[in-house]
């Protein structure tokens, strides 16, 4: 399994702009979709976006459509999720995860996921 580390979270006021980074060790990330999930208290792991392997297909919830931004560089093994016009429901611990697969569906489930790192707290004030 690859091993996930997750960075750039922090607090932020509403309308700003974070950018988290996920970054890889043990393996190459370049065979695997990359997705990102949030995590409010007391509730499950919800989907905000993936990427595939290669970086040519993206998907992302409805909730940050037009918001957020994944992207990835292969040569540096880490995937990077831009988040943009922030609001403070956007507050949750932020994970990322790899799919060996490599592809990205339009119904992402948690299951379909090998491997997570340990989050990320983003934190929002109105």
């Amino acid at each position: 399994q690859v091993q996930l580390v997750e960075s750039g979270g922090g607090l932020v006021q509403a309308g700003g702009s974070l950018r988290l980074s996920c970054a890889a060790s043990g393996r190459t990330l370049s065979s695997y979709a990359i997705a990102w999930f949030r995590q409010y208290p007391g509730k499950e792991r919800v989907f905000a976006a993936s990427i595939n392997w290669s970086g040519s297909s993206t998907y992302y919830a409805d909730s940050v459509k037009g918001r957020f931004t994944i992207s990835r560089d292969n040569a540096k093994n880490t995937v990077y999720l831009q988040m943009n016009s922030l609001k403070p429901e956007d507050t949750a611990l932020y994970y990322c995860a790899a799919d060996q697969k490599g592809v990205i569906t339009t119904t992402p489930e948690i299951i379909d996921f090998d491997s997570w790192g340990q989050g990320t707290q983003v934190t929002v004030s109105s």
